[in-house]
Formats: structure tokens, sequence, C-alpha cells
């Protein structure tokens, strides 16, 4: 019985050390690929393989180097968004502006809603449209929504009323696609699965 005991205990060591060295090797696998996906300039794809790998085996070596390149990547990444989309935005509607119901809901609107981004704040806008008078309605800051440090989530934003918007530019820097994600309150952070609201914005200065 107590060589049964044994026998057991030795399958379970094995199996166990088995997992650890399949997870480390896959582990190196995602940090090697993001180290290659780095030297070619490909960020966004870097980040995500240095995200993976930073959350396999945390408290190791290869985890902790991980995590580095994933907070470096998202300094990266946010000072070239930003740069690109410095200027004024038009806000076309909560749907794409190229589909028909967008473009009637947008040529029915007598107020205009337009975003300036400068520098680290955001300044948002009502514009009459008969009379082009301009008013500021709200100014923000512009707060990266950091809440796991691990994840690959670089481009997102929280405002002080708490909605988190997930925020993408097409790849000509002309359209900016805004999708709310999560919401803070006072039981924490709530994720928004379906159903997500969206906005889209046209660059316009």
């Amino acid at each position: 019985m107590k060589n049964y005991l044994i026998l057991i205990i030795l399958l379970f060591s094995v199996k166990s050390i088995s997992q650890n060295d399949t997870k480390e090797k896959f582990q190196k696998n995602k940090y090697d690929l993001g180290i290659s996906y780095f030297k070619k300039s490909d960020f966004v794809k870097a980040l995500d393989q240095f995200s993976i790998a930073s959350k396999i085996k945390p408290d190791n070596e290869i985890a902790q180097q991980a995590l580095k390149k994933v907070d470096t990547l998202k300094e990266i990444l946010r000072k070239d968004i930003l740069a690109k989309v410095n200027g004024t935005w038009l806000m076309t509607g909560d749907k794409p502006d190229w589909t028909l119901s967008a473009k009637e809901d947008f040529k029915n609107k007598k107020v205009d809603k337009l975003i300036e981004v400068v520098q680290d704040k955001l300044l948002f806008y009502d514009q009459d449209r008969k009379s082009k008078v301009k008013t500021l309605t709200k100014t923000e800051n512009i707060i990266y929504f950091n809440n796991d440090k691990s994840d690959s989530l670089y481009s997102a934003i929280i405002l002080s009323d708490g909605k988190i918007w997930d925020c993408f530019l097409d790849e000509n820097s002309k359209t900016i696609r805004a999708v709310n994600i999560a919401e803070k309150g006072e039981n924490g952070i709530e994720k928004i699965t379906d159903t997500n609201k969206e906005v889209y914005y046209i660059k316009v200065i």
C-alpha cells in the first residue's frame, strides 16, 4: 500500500513538472515572438505577445521582462496615436458615416458635436449649424485606462463620468470609432460585453 501511494505521488509530480515545462516553453515562444514583432516595429502585435507571456507563470523572469515591455510599448503606442489625433473631430453619430441611416441622421442635425484634442486634453463643443456659434461644454483630461498592467489595452481612456472608451483610429487617421467597453462605479469596474455604445468621429482640422 505504501509503495502504491509513493507511485501515485511520483506520477503526479512528473505530470506537474511536464505541465510546467509546457507552460514555460509556450511562454518563451510568445516572448520570442514579441521580440520578433518589436524588431519589425509591429508594436501592436508585439504588445499582444508580451501581454500573453506576462500572464503565464507571472512570477518568473520571462514574465517580468515581458511586463516591462508591455509598459514600454503602451507608452510608445499612446504617444503615436495621440500625435495622430491632435486636432478637431466631428461626431457623425453612433453608426459608421457611410451607412444610409447615419447619413440621414447627420443631415437632420441642428447642432454638431465637436471634440478638439489638444496635447493631453479633450475639449467638447456644441456648434450651431446655422449661426456657426461654437460653445465649450466640457473639458476632460486624457486619462488612460490601465486597470490591468499586463493587458494589451493601450487606447482606452476613462472620462470623469466613469465611462471607459476604447478608441480605434483607422489606417488613414481620418476616422475614430469609440466603443464604450466598461464603466467605473461604486462597485468597481463593470465590463460591457454586449450592446456596447459606439460613437464615430471624422477629422475636420
